[in-house]
């Protein structure tokens, strides 16, 4: 069985390592030891000593972290890393941080941009780059990834088997990760407010605050549900709920006279577009 080996132990590693139970074995690596420890009861894990450890250990080796931490962990692995590609046994790196490329993980752990004692070639180094989201943590995420050259097809196989307990996985061309990171990366936000604002319209209208949010919830839940189950284009759904002078068409209306998909297309353009700026700082 595979290890993985896991740095950083918040909520979105530990959610894709607990997708990832009885398909790896599975150990945390984080500077705070008490979250390690938790993310590891949490799957039935282990706990490594440090981030140097972790990379010495893991057949796939995750970084559930932020952007801005990447750059320091990754100089500190980067000389075990770049050993285990010069005997042979390289780990593939998995990323979640938003906006850094692949070919800006590879120059940074290849060893070309600093004074390092082993070098190797960029693209020796397998990266994958992933992009989940927070419903990841009930196993309905969905998970985007795009992976560097030479990754043999079967350790990609490997790697999606592990992820697909998270949720729904696809591969896709890097250059469309950032838009990803805007769409279903973000978009749980967008769609929590939007539940949060239909609640509120309910509880305007009359109903009890928490019968509202239920039915609200619900209602997203099923509406997401019959786009995928049935395969019908959103339009033509809400054209099957829309009848000439009734409730539904008047509220359609007064989405469109706020500007709502105006809105919501320029939400997933500013997060995209903050992915982009992530990835050049």
């Amino acid at each position: 069985m595979k290890t993985i080996a896991c740095i950083g132990a918040g909520n979105m590693g530990t959610a894709l390592m607990k997708g990832a139970v009885g398909k790896a074995k599975i150990g945390f690596a984080d500077t705070c030891k008490n979250m390690a420890r938790n993310a590891a009861k949490t799957v039935g894990g282990t706990v490594f000593a440090s981030n140097i450890e972790a990379a010495k250990t893991g057949d796939f080796v995750f970084l559930a972290l932020k952007p801005q931490v990447l750059p320091a962990v990754l100089e500190e692995i980067s000389p075990v890393i770049r050993e285990r590609i010069a005997s042979g046994n390289p780990a593939v790196l998995v990323s979640m941080a938003a906006g850094w490329s692949i070919g800006k993980i590879q120059t940074l752990v290849s060893g070309f941009e600093m004074n390092a004692a082993v070098k190797v070639p960029q693209a020796s180094l397998p990266v994958v780059r992933i992009m989940p989201n927070t419903p990841s943590l009930i196993s309905q995420g969905m998970i985007v990834y795009s992976a560097s050259k030479k990754i043999p097809p079967a350790k990609l196989a490997e790697l999606e088997k592990m992820l697909s307990g998270a949720g729904s996985t696809d591969q896709v061309d890097e250059k469309f990760l950032d838009a990803v990171t805007g769409l279903s990366g973000s978009g749980p936000a967008f769609v929590y407010q939007f539940i949060e604002a239909l609640t509120d319209g309910g509880v305007l209208a009359g109903l009890p605050r928490d019968k509202a949010l239920r039915y609200a919830a619900q209602t997203v839940l099923g509406a997401a549900a019959m786009v995928l189950q049935t395969g019908k284009h959103p339009g033509e759904l809400k054209d099957m709920v829309t009848s000439p002078g009734g409730t539904t068409i008047q509220g359609i209306s007064a989405l469109e006279q706020s500007g709502f998909r105006g809105s919501v297309i320029s939400a997933v353009e500013a997060a995209w577009k903050r992915a982009q700026e992530l990835g050049k700082a």
